[in-house]
């Protein structure tokens, strides 16, 4: 996995995101935890929340390390409407109000669809991928209102809009496909209220979940670096500078965007 260019750029401190209060599901690892930490550092009030308490209470000690402000609700199950709602309301209690949500957690299961079974495995994915994006929408919907608007950012995925060889991932393509539709959806009923509604399809980013077909499927990196114009695997970060933009004013005029950080893969 070594890179031919030059790696992501690392979070640094700045104020773009200065008087935010944003919610970010899934801190423990991975882009959600980046976004969690890269959010803080540019002002951001953050609380984020996961179903991994350890991987949770891991991000609030780097946050703390680096003095930022960072809160979180974990462990908590982010397919059961009433601890969204609890996750929402936390937040605003918190710090008087939400500006940002950033729907960064997903849990996706990888079969081919002869062998995937229905209920532990499709149903499970379409459950971690599309209904707790609605459900923490949902929730957050009428406190951006009061905001008088607010950002929203969900994550589709380069797999949204190809296919991948050597991946069996029907079930993610599915929902993330479903993570698009939705979202342009929300961006035309948030327009009225100055909620503005974005997705980011990212292709492969190292995080530990994706680790295991990097390191077990041969010929699998070689696969996904032969779609990349730039040639190197993504990393967090990658996603972490996109995601600030979409948060902050600079892009108060976009909304029902679909933002492709993915090395070019799609563009071929």
């Amino acid at each position: 996995m070594t890179s031919v260019f030059k790696p992501a750029l690392p979070g640094r401190r700045g104020d773009r995101l200065a008087g935010k209060v944003a919610v970010v599901t899934g801190i423990a690892a991975g882009i959600g935890r980046t976004l969690a930490l890269m959010f803080a550092q540019q002002g951001a009030r953050v609380v984020g929340a996961d179903l991994d308490a350890a991987g949770a209470q891991a991000t609030l000690d780097e946050a703390a390390a680096q003095g930022l402000l960072l809160h979180s609700l974990h462990p908590l199950d982010l397919t059961r409407p009433d601890a969204v709602q609890r996750l929402v309301e936390h937040a605003v209690a918190l710090h008087g109000g939400l500006d940002l949500l950033v729907n960064a957690a997903a849990f996706g299961a990888f079969a081919w669809i002869e062998s995937m079974d229905y209920e532990q495995q499709w149903r499970r994915t379409l459950t971690g991928e599309v209904d707790i994006v609605f459900l923490a929408c949902q929730a957050a919907w009428p406190h951006l209102k009061a905001r008088g608007g607010g950002a929203v950012i969900n994550f589709a995925s380069a797999n949204a809009h190809m296919a991948l060889p050597l991946l069996p991932a029907v079930a993610h393509c599915a929902g993330k496909g479903a993570v698009l539709a939705m979202s342009r959806q929300l961006a035309m009923e948030g327009g009225p209220h100055g909620i503005r509604v974005n997705t980011i399809s990212p292709a492969l980013v190292v995080t530990a979940a994706t680790r295991q077909p990097l390191e077990q499927l041969p010929g699998f990196e070689a696969q996904v670096l032969g779609k990349f114009m730039v040639r190197r695997l993504g990393q967090p970060e990658d996603i972490g500078w996109a995601a600030i933009y979409l948060a902050s004013d600079e892009s108060s005029w976009v909304t029902g965007a679909d933002f492709h950080i993915d090395a070019g893969a799609t563009a071929w």
